[in-house]
């Protein structure tokens, strides 16, 4: 049998998790059994400690699918029918929410900003004031298009400001970028089990504001997506799933959140992926491989990569190259440029930076002979 840890991800996750996660999942176990219902509900109580709202205002809901289901249970079920979203563009992850609220027939309005720059705070602030009539305000928190790390804190008080509700994917920050959601002024927050907390991937999860999650009722539109439904069953019922749950996966996150924090907990996983990506964006510049997004921008999930102006880069070959020693990367995902995409979370220490260095060190060598 061919060795299962053949490599590692570089990548935003799916990411590479520890045998002891990856081990929990050799257990089957039944959707009814209230053992596993028990872990679903330890899961939700854990969730909200690190969003630090674990006072009863909020409730946390799992929903099968990728991150992606998440984000359309939350716009396909919170906005009423004379509701208007806000989205702020500036990656191919807000554009996807555009492209949900469009097949959901869902009144929608953006800022579109461009693809290396945070949202402009003042020209939120006039948009909500000029148009009245906008209900939800929408952005994506880490936009791993790119790398770059948006200023939800600013944006939560301008949206805040004029009583809209905020909904944020945090799908690759949360669990390692620390979010205070009542401080921020988040309404609903997304993520996915295969992120930061270091699970694989099967469910997203959504933390919202329990006042609004329950005035949606009656307003999804769609069946399976259905959030306060899903929030109903879960709450009332135990820890119950309305269909079938991706078990050995809930099974894993809980694990996961376990080592999270016996690493320290949100603290600690921050500091060790801000080492990381530091590292690996001096090591990169140094190759000659510039990043897209500047310094005080960069956050520290993913980083996008320009190609160096002497070096021509065959993105298949160097993928090749570097999966042969260990390493699988990303490519890049901006449409007007060439670029590919480093990550640093999941299981990433300062010894594979070093290692992934000297790997394209060398892959540069063997280009240039």
């Amino acid at each position: 049998m061919k060795d299962l840890n053949t490599y590692k991800l570089l990548t935003p996750g799916p990411l590479t998790t520890t045998p002891t996660v990856k081990e929990t999942m050799l257990i089957d176990r039944c959707t009814w059994d209230s053992d596993y219902n028990a872990i679903t509900q330890e899961i939700r109580h854990e969730l909200l400690r690190l969003a630090h709202v674990d006072n009863g205002q909020y409730t946390a809901v799992l929903m099968q699918g990728s991150g992606t289901f998440g984000v359309e249970s939350v716009l396909t079920s919170i906005p009423a029918k004379d509701d208007t979203v806000l989205v702020l563009v500036n990656g191919a992850y807000s554009k996807r929410m555009c492209s949900i609220l469009k097949h959901a027939g869902i009144k929608y309005e953006t800022l579109e900003y461009a693809w290396d720059e945070i949202p402009d705070i003042n020209s939120v602030d006039d948009y909500l004031n000029d148009h009245p009539y906008i209900s939800i305000v929408s952005m994506v928190h880490s936009e791993t298009t790119s790398g770059l790390l948006n200023d939800i804190e600013s944006i939560g008080k301008i949206v805040k400001k004029y009583g809209k509700i905020f909904v944020v994917d945090a799908m690759s920050s949360f669990g390692a970028v620390d979010i205070d959601m009542g401080k921020t002024g988040i309404d609903f927050l997304i993520s996915s089990a295969n992120k930061c907390i270091q699970g694989v991937p099967g469910f997203s999860f959504i933390i919202g504001r329990l006042e609004v999650l329950l005035a949606s009722k009656g307003n999804a539109r769609s069946l399976s997506l259905d959030l306060y439904d899903q929030y109903d069953t879960m709450e009332h019922h135990g820890g119950k799933w309305r269909f079938t749950s991706p078990t050995h996966v809930v099974a894993a996150f809980r694990q996961a959140l376990r080592e999270l924090e016996t690493e320290g907990g949100q603290p600690a996983r921050l500091a060790r992926y801000k080492k990381c990506n530091k590292l690996l964006r001096e090591g990169m510049e140094k190759l000659g491989f510039k990043a897209y997004i500047k310094d005080e921008l960069q956050g520290p999930i993913i980083t996008t990569y320009l190609y160096p102006e002497n070096f021509k880069v065959d993105f298949s070959a160097m993928h090749e190259f570097l999966k042969q020693n260990g390493y699988v990367i990303y490519p890049g995902k901006l449409t007007d440029i060439d670029t590919f995409r480093l990550g640093n979370i999941g299981e990433i220490y300062e010894e594979d930076i070093e290692k992934i260095l000297s790997l394209f060190k060398a892959y540069k060598e063997q280009d240039d002979a």
